[in-house]
């Protein structure tokens, strides 16, 4: 399996809570970049805010093939404190322990793609642990000054990439597909 991380950011890289993106369309260009990846995926990997915000509202959200993919695709959820009676949203493992030795064993069984959405927290530990293989950013064209970023603030070495592919679509939002250098 490969990781996608998969993230609206603003220019200076913030992610958290992303409503500002309302603001801004993104076109059936940017529609298609988000439904290609959710359907080319597997199952999710989730922080555990990002799995329990998700669960309280895309049962909701049931009545397109991107809302039914989104509550029928596996799930797996990392945290401490969740419990599993807690991870009911469909089929949802929770991960415990060694987080990045658990995410390494999951990624080497066959399968589809693990996307990751929103989780800052286990965003920056996949990066710190050289477990993402592709990124795909939408760039909102927008400056918000705070918040969680995308990438940790401290790196152990400078993290080279690849530009896979670069495009715009609606409001000026900028789509790219990365791969940490080396990576195929």
């Amino acid at each position: 399996m490969r990781i996608v991380v998969t993230e609206f950011a603003s220019l200076d890289g913030v992610m958290e809570e992303p409503r500002w993106t309302f603001q801004f369309k993104r076109g059936p260009d940017g529609d298609k970049f988000k439904y290609d990846e959710l359907f080319a995926s597997g199952a999710l990997l989730l922080g555990r805010v990002t799995y329990q915000g998700f669960a309280a509202a895309w049962p909701n959200m049931n009545d397109d093939d991107f809302g039914q993919r989104m509550n029928t695709i596996p799930k797996y959820v990392v945290s401490s404190t969740l419990t599993d009676g807690e991870a009911t949203w469909g089929e949802t493992t929770v991960i415990r322990g060694d987080v990045a030795a658990e995410i390494a064993r999951l990624k080497a069984q066959p399968g589809g793609d693990l996307l990751v959405e929103g989780s800052a927290q286990l965003v920056h530990t996949l990066v710190a642990h050289g477990l993402v293989d592709e990124y795909r950013l939408m760039v909102f064209p927008i400056l918000l000054g705070h918040g969680k970023r995308v990438f940790p603030a401290d790196l152990a070495d400078p993290a080279p990439f690849t530009l896979v592919e670069s495009r715009t679509a609606g409001d000026g939002v900028l789509m790219l597909t990365l791969q940490p250098a080396g990576k195929d």
